[in-house]
């Protein structure tokens, strides 16, 4: 079994979790966050969220959007379906250079969240994308959390060396949008 993940590559991202088993032999399904699902196998080992537990993914074959998988070390549907929920993770070091452009999302949280016209909304919390895009979860004093859309138009400058992003946010986001005019009598 490999060795736990160093101190210099301590910094893990989450590449996948296991759904559930398939089978009797102990295959697992796994839900891959790779832009290639396949290329969860790519990075080497994967670890559990301690970074001692590792496993080597072999993809068997794909089913209903999720890959199907075989784990070193799991014999059986017990051993399979006692993984279920278990996120899978690679060393940041693992990853190769993101371009100009491009984030991880690891890399954005914790960043200040500063408004286009002024003002701090506040700290990056968590990034997610539940398939529809990126969305920040910003949390500050004044506004509480607010959900921003990962787009240009609403994310306009990132700037990873200052510690910040700038947000335009759309009508609404922050403030109440203006209500609209009734149509029709009132009765």
């Amino acid at each position: 079994m490999p060795e736990a993940v160093s101190e210099t590559s301590k910094e893990l991202i989450c590449v996948g979790v296991i759904t559930g088993a398939r089978g009797l032999k102990g295959e697992v399904r796994i839900k891959s966050f790779t832009d290639d699902p396949k290329g969860i196998s790519n990075y080497g080992d994967v670890f559990e969220e301690n970074g001692r537990t590792s496993y080597r993914v072999r993809i068997t074959g794909q089913a209903k959007g999720q890959l199907l998988a075989r784990l070193n070390a799991i014999e059986d549907r017990d051993a399979a379906d006692s993984l279920k929920g278990t996120r899978l993770y690679i060393p940041k070091s693992a990853l190769p250079e993101t371009d100009e452009d491009e984030f991880y999302f690891s890399d954005l949280v914790g960043l200040r969240a500063d408004l286009v016209n002024g003002g701090c909304l506040g700290k990056i919390k968590e990034v997610h994308d539940f398939g529809a895009g990126a969305i920040l979860e910003v949390v500050g004093e004044e506004a509480g959390t607010v959900m921003v859309p990962f787009t240009r138009a609403s994310v306009p400058e990132v700037d990873k060396a200052g510690g910040k992003v700038v947000i335009d946010p759309p009508i609404g986001l922050i403030e109440p949008a203006e209500p609209e005019e009734e149509v029709g009598e009132k009765v």
